[in-house]
C-alpha cells in the first residue's frame, strides 16, 4: 500500500513533487494558501539548470512542455561598473545549458499536470500538531482540519512545518533587494533597454548593485543590491513608491543616469526583499512521517539556484517514496542522505557568489567569476 501524501506550499518544489508522485501513481494533496493559481505574479524569470532544475522537469515528465515557454536569447550576460561601463558582454551561446522562463510559466505546466482537485486553494496552515507514529494534525485558518500520514513542508523561509524537525528560523544576512519593473522598455525606455541588453545586466561596486534581467513582453525586472541594516530598511516608507525611489536611488549618487533609471522610472512600487538564511548546512534528525524540501529546508542567499534545489528536491523525494512503496520512513532517509550533503555545499557557494556580487573586488570579481567559469 502507498501512503498518501499531504504537501504544503504550492511553490515549484511542492508542485514538482506532487507531479512525480502523480506520474508514479502515488496519491497527493498540495494545500496552498494563496487563493487561487493567478491571485498574485509569481516573480521574474529563472534559469533551468541542467544538473538540477532540467533534471526534475525530465522526472515529472515536462521537458517538452518547458522547451514550449523558454525565452530564447535570455541567457546574455554583461558586467558593468557605475559608470555604465562595460566590462564583461557576452551574448547567449546557443547551447540551451541553462534556458530561462518565467516562473508563472513554470508553475502553470506544473498544475496543469495535475489532476484536477490536486491543489486545494485558500487553505493557510497555521498550525500542526504531531499525533505519534508519524501522523500529523493540521489546522488551517478556515477552520478546517486533516490528517496526514506522511507530511512534507513545501512552504518557504517562514514554513510552519519546519519546527517539527528544526528550531533553526532564518536570520536576515544584512543585504536587501528591492525589486522594480520597467514596462514596454524599447519604446518608453531605450537607452535603458540597449544597456541592460537581451539577458541579465549587473552593474556593481562594493556594497551595492544594480542587476537587471530582460524579460518577455518587454519588460525589464531589475533587483538594486544594498548592504544594509534591517533599521535602514525599515526607516523606508515603500508605500509612497516616489520616496522611496528617491531614497533607494540616493544610495547610488554619481551613478551613471541611465543606471539610475531602473529605480527611478519604476512602473511597479518598489518592493524591499530582506535577505534570509537558515543556519549553514541546516539539517534536522529523523521524524518519522514529516520531511522538507525547497527554501524550508535550505533557505540561503540567492545563487540562481534556489528553484532549482527546490524542483531537484521535490523529484528525488518523489522518486525515493516511489522506489520504497510501503515504507515511507525508508524514502524519507534515502531522500535527506542526499539532500543533506547537497545543501550544505550550495550554502557555501551562496555565501561566496553572494561576496563575488557584493565584496570589496565589485564588479572586477564577478568578471573574474565569469571568466574562470569559462564563460568568457
Amino acid at each position: 500500500m502507498t501512503t498518501p501524501v499531504t504537501i504544503v506550499g504550492a511553490g515549484l518544489g511542492g508542485l514538482t513533487l506532487a507531479r512525480v508522485l502523480h506520474v508514479h501513481g502515488i496519491p497527493a494533496t498540495v494545500y496552498e494558501a494563496e487563493p487561487s493559481a493567478d491571485s498574485r505574479a509569481q516573480g521574474g524569470q529563472l534559469d533551468m539548470h541542467a544538473h538540477n532544475g532540467q533534471v526534475a522537469l525530465e522526472a515529472a515528465g515536462l521537458t517538452a512542455a518547458f522547451r514550449a515557454i523558454i525565452h530564447e536569447g535570455a541567457a546574455a550576460s554583461r558586467v558593468l561598473d557605475k559608470h555604465a561601463t562595460v566590462l564583461l558582454d557576452e551574448p547567449d551561446d546557443g547551447t540551451g545549458a541553462r534556458p530561462e522562463a518565467l516562473r508563472g510559466d513554470l508553475r502553470r505546466i506544473l498544475i496543469e499536470a495535475l489532476p484536477a482537485g490536486t491543489v486545494q486553494w485558500g487553505r493557510k496552515l497555521t498550525a500542526v500538531t504531531a499525533l505519534g507514529a508519524g501522523r500529523h494534525a493540521l489546522s488551517f485558518a478556515d477552520g478546517a482540519t486533516v490528517t496526514s500520514e506522511l507530511l512534507v513542508g513545501a512552504d518557504g523561509a517562514w514554513s510552519k512545518v519546519r519546527p517539527l524537525l528544526s528550531a533553526a528560523t532564518p536570520w536576515y544576512v544584512g543585504t536587501v533587494f528591492v525589486e522594480t519593473y520597467l514596462h514596454d522598455v524599447d519604446t518608453r525606455h531605450p537607452a535603458v533597454a540597449a544597456l541592460v541588453g537581451a539577458g541579465t545586466m549587473a552593474a556593481l561596486a562594493p556594497g551595492q548593485g544594480i542587476t537587471a534581467h530582460r524579460e518577455a513582453g518587454g519588460i525589464i525586472h531589475t533587483y538594486t543590491q544594498l548592504n544594509r541594516p534591517a533599521d535602514w530598511v525599515a526607516a523606508i516608507d515603500f508605500t509612497d513608491t516616489a520616496a522611496a525611489a528617491g531614497r533607494v536611488a540616493a544610495e547610488f549618487a554619481g551613478w551613471a543616469p541611465d543606471l539610475l533609471a531602473l529605480i527611478t522610472g519604476s512602473d511597479t512600487p518598489l518592493a524591499p526583499r530582506m535577505i534570509h538564511s537558515l543556519p549553514d548546512g541546516h539539517r534536522w534528525d529523523r521524524t518519522p512521517g514529516v520531511t522538507l524540501i525547497g527554501d524550508a529546508a535550505h533557505l540561503m542567499p540567492p545563487a540562481g539556484e534556489g528553484a532549482n534545489l527546490a524542483m531537484l528536491d521535490g523529484a528525488e523525494l518523489g522518486q525515493a517514496l516511489a522506489a520504497h512503496p510501503g515504507d515511507p520512513e525508508a524514502a524519507l532517509s534515502a531522500y535527506e542522505a542526499v539532500m543533506f550533503p547537497r545543501s550544505a555545499a550550495e550554502y557555501e557557494d551562496a555565501h561566496e557568489l553572494l561576496d563575488t556580487i557584493l565584496g570589496d573586488r565589485a564588479p572586477q570579481g564577478l568578471v573574474d567569476f565569469f571568466v574562470s567559469a569559462g564563460q568568457h
